[in-house]
């Protein structure tokens, strides 16, 4: 899955819209929960050293938030890192280049939105 193919996807299936917080990154897009604004994916151009790729350039990733049992076992796969640039217990960096197919993408998607849902308050 490209870039573009991500962020029309979490528009169309999550009703959420790229917002662009950062001045000078312009190209970094986060994608808010509906529910309570919580970040549930955030897209970035890299360095693809800064994910320990030894080759020259840059890289779109997707940052997702992941249940910390799957980030072990999803690490080992091709195109899937600790996270850049965020906690690395609870989320991980998916390649958008290909690697990862886009069905494990969407996949993500769907843990790191419904991971990042409001909590439901029991009552006594």
């Amino acid at each position: 899955m490209e870039r573009a193919e991500l962020e029309k996807y979490i528009t169309e299936s999550f009703g959420a819209d790229a917002e662009h917080p950062w001045e000078s990154k312009p190209e970094y897009a986060v994608f808010r929960h509906g529910g309570n604004a919580k970040w549930f994916a955030v897209a970035m151009t890299v360095p693809k050293r800064v994910l320990g790729l030894k080759d020259e350039g840059n890289i779109d990733i997707v940052n997702l938030k992941c249940d910390y049992v799957l980030i072990s076992s999803l690490a080992s796969q091709k195109g899937i890192f600790p996270a850049y640039h965020m906690n690395k217990v609870h989320w991980i960096s998916v390649a958008l280049d290909g690697s990862v197919d886009a069905a494990t993408v969407k996949w993500l998607l769907d843990v790191s939105y419904d991971l990042t849902a409001p909590k439901i308050k029991k009552t006594r």
